[in-house]
């Protein structure tokens, strides 16, 4: 009789599984919870320790380590090797179904203690995975319930599972630990507040496949990582097609500036830079005036909001044509009304104002940072003989945080709350500075300038006094400071230090 060892932390069609082996001859083998499940559904089921001879020991950790289980998993069926299991009363294993402690579910509970994380660190059950995999040749092994119906069918049909679905199987386990391992590796790192070690282990689970890339002719996967905190990728859509590559990653741009601000805002987003930024006293004003701020490059972009979207905004949002809005929660009745639009993909995210870190390959390896970020208190200096009055002040802030989401060289020209210029990824700041005051025109008269680095030159101060501008802001830290101070003092222009840097790359 052949057999088969199931042991799962997740036993989705368990039931199923087992009671198809049983009908295929499998004699069953099973541990804990798995054989209290398949012996409830009245499946003829055998004890672990039953064929050990030894019992679970120390709170069971210790359950399946033994040579009875690894030498019927780990035994060629060579003359050689089948001779030893005889000689040491060892029956072969031929299907392994096993799956993981809910490790990532225990970490990501609020509150966890280390003590409950690493009681659900799985040692038995990664060590049968691997042993099942490495013998895949002989051993079945299966660590995804979504594979029990395959593997049912193979056997009814042939008597036997195919070396391809063996090897393909043997694959996903090794992942399937590969992955654990690096959830742990990332929780335990995590406690030590070392952020770059020698060897940094990144896990991820498919959210979907994509149409494609970039471009048509790329081929692309959305991807979680396998580590606590939610993101974009545990966003519930409400409604629209699947995200693609390019809405993935402009949604994240929009979703990292408008989680920057505490009154009610809103961020239009086209190619990872913002056409439109603004803050009010709600949200239906915010979307208005970002809108308003570029409504030509807002066309086919993806709008985010900070707050519960209502009524009169959503149906202010659903007339332009707009790929995505992302926002924390909804009214019922603005769901309806975004609803209409069946192909507008629609967003629900919490506010978490979580900062992790930022991963970017390159060709043959990846670099991490930190999440760009702000100190609590910005050290701000006011370097100029004119100061800035209160209302310049809060749109200096507005624009310095709107700027640090702006592809370098970046400047941004903002009055009364709304970015009224983008100047985004030029190769000089000059010139990023003339885009954004060409787009501002009129308005940046009595407006506010940021860059994200410093002026190289006094040229960006006097483009800045040709529009109008009464404040700037940027980092300082350039040897023609002076240069610039005595420009602005010149044309009667506030200007503010930060001592940091946004560069955007």
């Amino acid at each position: 009789m052949k057999r088969a060892l199931i042991s799962v932390s997740n036993k989705e069609g368990v039931v199923e599984f087992s009671r198809g082996l049983a009908e295929l001859g499998y004699e069953i083998i099973s541990t804990g919870g798995t054989y209290q499940t398949i012996k409830e559904a009245g499946i003829l089921v055998r004890q672990v320790a039953d064929i050990t001879g030894f019992p679970e020991i120390l709170d069971g950790r210790v359950k399946t380590l033994h040579p009875k289980i690894h030498g019927g998993i780990l035994a060629r069926r060579t003359q050689e090797h089948i001779a030893q299991l005889e000689a040491n009363q060892i029956t072969p294993i031929d299907i392994v179904a096993v799956n993981l402690y809910p490790f990532r579910e225990t970490v990501a509970r609020p509150g966890v203690s280390l003590e409950e994380a690493i009681e659900n660190i799985d040692i038995g059950g990664p060590a049968m995975v691997r042993a099942a995999a490495k013998n895949h040749q002989y051993v079945v092994i299966v660590v995804n319930p979504a594979r029990y119906e395959q593997v049912l069918a193979e056997l009814r049909d042939s008597g036997t599972v195919s070396q391809e679905t063996r090897f393909k199987l043997a694959c996903e386990a090794f992942t399937h630990t590969a992955a654990y391992d690096s959830m742990i590796s990332s929780y335990l790192s995590g406690l030590t507040g070392d952020k770059f070690g020698d060897t940094v282990v990144v896990g991820g689970e498919k959210v979907y496949e994509l149409r494609y890339g970039e471009n048509p002719h790329q081929q692309a996967a959305f991807y979680r990582l396998l580590t606590p905190g939610k993101g974009l990728p545990d966003a519930r859509q409400l409604n629209g097609k699947e995200l693609s590559y390019n809405n993935i990653v402009d949604t994240q741009a929009a979703w990292d500036l408008v989680c920057e601000f505490n009154q009610p805002a809103c961020v239009i987003i086209k190619h990872t830079n913002p056409c439109g930024a603004a803050v009010a006293t709600n949200l239906e004003e915010a979307f208005e005036k970002a809108f308003a701020a570029d409504s030509l490059s807002a066309f086919g972009g993806i709008i985010a909001l900070n707050g519960k979207v209502d009524a009169n905004t959503a149906r202010k949002m659903a007339e332009p044509f707009m790929e995505v809005i992302i926002a924390p929660d909804y009214e019922e009745e603005a769901l309806e009304i975004l609803r209409a639009k069946k192909n507008l993909r629609v967003l629900s995210l919490p506010l978490t104002g979580n900062k992790g870190w930022r991963l970017r390959t390159v060709e043959g390896g990846f670099v991490i940072q930190d999440d760009d970020f702000d100190p609590e208190e910005l050290p701000l200096q006011v370097v100029t003989v004119a100061k800035p009055k209160p209302d310049q002040m809060d749109d200096l802030v507005f624009a310095w945080k709107v700027v640090k989401h702006v592809k370098s060289n970046a400047i941004v020209v903002v009055k009364d709350g709304v970015s009224i210029g983008v100047g985004a990824g030029q190769m000089n700041r000059v010139g990023a500075a003339r885009i954004a005051l060409e787009q501002a025109g009129d308005k940046a008269r009595g407006a506010v300038l940021a860059s994200d680095a410093f002026f190289p030159f006094k040229d960006t101060v006097e483009l800045a006094a040709q529009y109008g501008i009464t404040a700037i802001i940027q980092p300082g830290g350039s040897v023609r400071d002076q240069e610039s101070i005595d420009e602005c003092n010149q044309r009667g222009i506030a200007m503010i230090f930060t001592g940091i840097r946004h560069f955007r790359h």
